[in-house]
C-alpha cells in the first residue's frame, strides 16, 4: 500500500512539474526588447514594428502588466513589461489586457489606440485588417 502512494505522489509531482515548465516557456512573440532610445536605428526599428504588425505595445511609463492571447487558445505573453520594452504580434485576432493603460502606447494595424484614460486591467480585442 505504501508503494502505491509513493507512485501516485511521484506521478503527481512529474505532472505538476511538466505543467509549470510549459507555463514558464515564452510564447510566440516576435520580440520583447529594450532598445537604446537615443539610437536612430532603434527608433527606425520601432517605427517599422508599429506599421507592420497587427498589435504593437510599447511601455512609456514605469511598467505595466501585459497579457496577450489568441482567443480561446495560447497565451502569447503574460508579463510585467518595463519602460522602453515593446512587443509585437501578427496573429489575426488577439485578446489583450493591459494592467496600467496610462503606461503604454498601443498600435493596432499601425494605427494608435488611445487607452490612456481607461481603468487598470483594461481589455480589448485586436483584429487584423
Amino acid at each position: 500500500m505504501a508503494m502505491a502512494s509513493v507512485v501516485v505522489l511521484l506521478i503527481t509531482l512529474v505532472a505538476l512539474g511538466g505543467y509549470f515548465l510549459y507555463r514558464s516557456l515564452p510564447g510566440n512573440t516576435d520580440a520583447v526588447v529594450n532598445p537604446d532610445a537615443s539610437s536612430q536605428a532603434g527608433a527606425q526599428s520601432q517605427a517599422d514594428a508599429v506599421e507592420s504588425h497587427v498589435l504593437h505595445i510599447v511601455v512609456v511609463g514605469e511598467s505595466s502588466e501585459v497579457l496577450v492571447r489568441v482567443p480561446g487558445g495560447e497565451v502569447l505573453t503574460d508579463t510585467e513589461m518595463e519602460d522602453g520594452e515593446h512587443v509585437s504580434f501578427d496573429q489575426p485576432k488577439l485578446d489583450v489586457t493591459i494592467g496600467d493603460p496610462a503606461a503604454v502606447e498601443v498600435h493596432v494595424n499601425g494605427e494608435p489606440k488611445d487607452i490612456s484614460g481607461e481603468e487598470p486591467g483594461y481589455s480589448f480585442t485586436a483584429v487584423q485588417e
